[in-house]
């Protein structure tokens, strides 16, 4: 008997510790949502801006000549190498120069025998006048004279001008480098007839290449858009050529290295295109823009334009376009649909869809989920509110 007593003490005894285990493993156990995410946001950046006019170019030539042989000839001599550099009045080919070298002196030689009989019929001339002054002479005499002094003067005349042409031809047989430049391969070779038939010889090609000009289109829309400012500025289309300044840079470069200025604005608008060709003239010392090559071209149309910028890191992209992720008020994430502008640096311009006393999330993005609750750590904006330039 008294063993069945002590039985239900054990089992007490027992039990009483493992309620006290299973009490305290359901505590353990218990859920705890854990704390919002971490997450850096910044208030958009206010800056002055210079907005720039972007579009694609194509290099040209500032002059670019065929040389041709302007008399027939055999050629004499190749003055230079393929693909040198020239100055103006460089000798590059020579056709041979004797048969119009006899020509200039044949020349030569008639205007020496037309004036010769000119002087003679000249004194003839005032002799007969001096006759018929006294009346020695009839006046046939004396017309007779005097239209053979004239007739002479004619021949002398011609014979001026056949030397001119003579030294002309000859002056034809050294072809010169017109302009400063580099001329291309030759044509010809030594010993050929050139200048024969009915179209010129082409011997080679002379090309300038500093300066340079680069040519680009601006869209009618933007032309109607730029010259509403500029009237309302009281400006000249003139007041522009010169003055602007163009930035250019090859796909392979980064930015726009090269820098001209505006050259040319065409009068009309190409009808087929919509377009309004304009052109800019750049110095080329080192020959890095050659004819032919597309560049990035930009232009500043508007200066100190108010603007907000973010990191551009801070921006997502999806079907619908650019976004950025703010933190509301109860710190909640929203996603805001913007329209971007150009970069200034490493901040992206936000033409729409942004408040200047927004948060943008700007680090931890992805951590932050919209609809979700965030943690929202504060960075100083970066920039100092300076006017920067856009690219």
């Amino acid at each position: 008997m008294a063993q069945a007593r002590r039985r239900p003490q054990l089992l007490a005894i027992v039990a009483g510790p493992a309620l006290v285990l299973l009490t305290a493993c359901e505590e353990q156990n218990r859920y705890q949502s854990p704390p919002p995410p971490e997450v850096t946001v910044a208030r958009p950046v206010q800056q002055k801006i210079t907005r720039y006019l972007e579009e694609t170019g194509n290099v040209a030539t500032v002059q670019s000549v065929d040389l041709v042989a302007r008399v027939q000839g055999y050629l004499q001599k190749i003055q230079y190498k393929d693909g040198a550099t020239v100055k103006k009045g460089d000798p590059l080919f020579l056709i041979e120069p004797e048969p119009f070298q006899l020509k200039l002196d044949q020349a030569v030689a008639s205007v020496m025998g037309a004036q010769a009989s000119l002087d003679q019929l000249e004194a003839e001339f005032k002799r007969q006048s001096d006759l018929a002054s006294r009346d020695f002479a009839s006046k046939s005499a004396l017309d007779q004279a005097r239209a053979s002094r004239d007739g002479a003067k004619a021949k002398l005349l011609q014979s001026q001008g056949d030397k001119k042409q003579a030294e002309i031809n000859l002056s034809y047989t050294q072809v010169t480098a017109p302009f400063d430049g580099i001329v291309t391969a030759r044509l010809v070779s030594v010993g050929e007839l050139v200048g024969g038939g009915s179209a010129p010889t082409k011997l080679a090609s002379i090309v300038q290449l500093d300066p340079i000009y680069v040519n680009f289109s601006i869209s009618e829309q933007e032309v109607a858009r730029l010259n509403a400012r500029r009237i309302s500025r009281g400006q000249a289309v003139e007041d522009f050529l010169g003055k602007v300044p163009v930035e250019v840079g090859l796909q392979t470069e980064e930015g726009y290295p090269h820098r001209g200025v505006l050259d040319y604005i065409a009068p009309t608008i190409d009808q087929s295109t919509g377009t309004l060709t304009v052109r800019a003239v750049f110095q080329n010392p080192k020959l890095t823009l050659l004819p032919g090559n597309f560049v990035r071209v930009r232009m500043p149309v508007d200066e100190g334009v108010p603007a907000l910028l973010v990191p551009d890191t801070a921006l997502g992209s999806q079907q619908g376009g650019r976004y950025v992720l703010v933190v509301n008020s109860d710190n909640v994430v929203e996603q805001r649909k913007v329209m971007i502008g150009p970069l200034a640096g490493d901040l992206r311009v936000v033409e729409s869809g942004l408040k200047p006393d927004d948060r943008v999330i700007v680090d931890g993005l992805l951590r932050a989920i919209p609809g979700n609750k965030v943690e929202p750590k504060t960075r100083a904006a970066p920039g100092d509110g300076k006017q920067v330039s856009t690219k």
